[in-house]
């Protein structure tokens, strides 16, 4: 069920105590010249829209920028900074724990969000307020992502283009495939940025030219259904987990006491 297509007499009704919410984030920002900037925002709405039809979850509008300095030099990109982004965040958790929603999926796209989703979860989660996880939906099927591609990239690359491939199909400019690998990085392991075990750079355009990582060029329509079904299915078995789980399995234990430490 998607919440904003609904009036407020019906999710009077709907929401209750251990509802649970997916909430879509992603980016705008640079994906090489052959994807949108919408990109990871449409990935983290796909599987959020997907998995909540699929489940007793419930979808919140999707959050549409994220911290993305780092691709700052490309025309276009957009970011929020860090402390902000997490208040903005928390804030509108803190809303939907207001209306009974105390479960909270982020269905986050973009790795730039990650480090800053864990902490607004665990600000939440020492507050009592909402039980809150980052996923990040590659890191949910990581073998099948090594499967089907054999030269990976952590942007922009073969995994982000078949999702694209099968969300919006129109908005892959498929002209441009090659240019995205040859312009480039295509194998991270030859970067020059690793020196002496210090990572030396701070934004994507050290690295790579056009701001492409991976080899997009080895997507097909098949393993782009196959990889978003994959994804999909995580996502339900995620949120049906967090439903089923009484309030005293997700918020913080009591402090131990001293006669409990001595036992």
């Amino acid at each position: 069920m998607y919440l904003a297509d609904h009036t407020w007499p019906e999710l009077g009704d709907a929401l209750s105590d251990g509802s649970v919410a997916l909430v879509p984030l992603g980016s705008t920002e640079q994906h090489g010249p052959h994807l949108p900037l919408a990109t990871d925002h449409l990935i983290a709405e796909g599987l959020a829209t997907a998995a909540a039809e699929r489940s007793d979850a419930f979808r919140t509008p999707t959050i549409n920028v994220g911290v993305s300095p780092h691709h700052r030099q490309f025309p276009g990109t957009m970011w929020v900074d860090p402390p902000e982004f997490r208040d903005y965040v928390e804030s509108f958790t803190r809303n939907l724990a207001y209306h009974g929603i105390d479960r909270v999926v982020f269905v986050n796209a973009h790795g730039g969000n990650v480090q800053h989703l864990r902490e607004v979860g665990r600000r939440l989660h020492e507050d009592e307020v909402a039980y809150a996880v980052e996923w990040m939906w590659d890191e949910s099927i990581p073998e099948l992502v090594d499967q089907l591609f054999e030269r990976n990239g952590p942007h922009a690359g073969p995994k982000e283009t078949a999702m694209i491939t099968h969300i919006a199909p129109d908005l892959v400019r498929e002209d441009r495939l090659e240019d995205a690998r040859d312009g480039g990085l295509v194998d991270l392991e030859s970067a020059e940025t690793m020196v002496h075990g210090a990572r030396t750079f701070y934004d994507s355009i050290d690295n790579s030219a056009n701001g492409a990582f991976g080899d997009p060029t080895d997507v097909t329509p098949e393993k782009s259904e196959r990889l978003f079904e994959a994804a999909a299915d995580q996502l339900v078995k995620l949120a049906e987990w967090i439903g089923e789980r009484d309030g005293d399995e997700l918020f913080p234990e009591p402090r131990v006491e001293r006669e409990a430490a001595n036992r």
